[in-house]
């Protein structure tokens, strides 16, 4: 890796720490460049602005908080098994990156993010033919008919809010980061089989 890569690298680390933690209002420029320890005209001159540098780092949250999805659902599985690796996909990557749930929600209602393409990551969703197969599947008589809104909402309100949650629900319980970790893997299982028992007949 050459000099100006890792500069760069630098600049993106402490730039993502400092979003996830204040959001894109919340910090300037020069807060950016502090955390990577570099001056505001080199973390500029890398990446021309702050919302330049945002757009890259949200982009790339976006990335990593859709792909274990997309795989799972791309694979050769009943629709079932699908769901329910996804789930536990989805707990095992909020546990290692909790900040992510509510930056990508609380940074998609500012209006001044419209420069990023949403649309792309849910199209990325549909081309998997997950929701073809769930329509195939009701068609079929193996599941609940709902629209694909009350099935997406089903499934990230109970997996997401959770984590989204955490710190208000860790004061009010009187928890530490270890019992809470601990009681999300229990509530992990609670989900899954209520959102199985609902979804498909037996």
């Amino acid at each position: 890796m050459n000099k100006d890569q890792t500069t760069e690298d630098k600049i993106k680390e402490a730039a993502r720490s400092v979003f996830l933690s204040k959001g894109f209002s919340g910090c300037s420029s020069r807060e950016i460049a502090k955390a990577a320890g570099m001056n505001v005209a080199l973390v500029n001159y890398y990446f021309r602005s702050k919302q330049k540098l945002f757009s890259l780092i949200f982009a790339a949250a976006m990335e990593d908080f859709m792909r274990s999805m997309i795989e799972v659902f791309q694979q050769d599985l009943q629709l079932e098994e699908k769901l329910r690796i996804y789930i536990e996909k989805e707990y095992e990557f909020l546990s290692q990156h909790p900040e992510l749930a509510n930056f990508i929600i609380n940074e998609i209602k500012q209006e001044q993010h419209s420069f990023f393409d949403h649309a792309e990551q849910f199209n990325q969703v549909r081309d998997s033919g997950v929701f073809a197969e769930f329509e195939l599947a009701q068609e079929r008589g193996e599941v609940r008919k709902i629209d694909i809104l009350t099935l997406i909402l089903l499934i990230l309100s109970n997996c997401h809010y959770p984590f989204m949650a955490k710190n208000f629900m860790k004061e009010m319980l009187s928890m530490d980061d270890h019992g809470y970790q601990v009681s999300l893997q229990e509530h992990k299982k609670f989900v899954t089989e209520m959102l199985i028992n609902y979804l498909f007949k037996r």
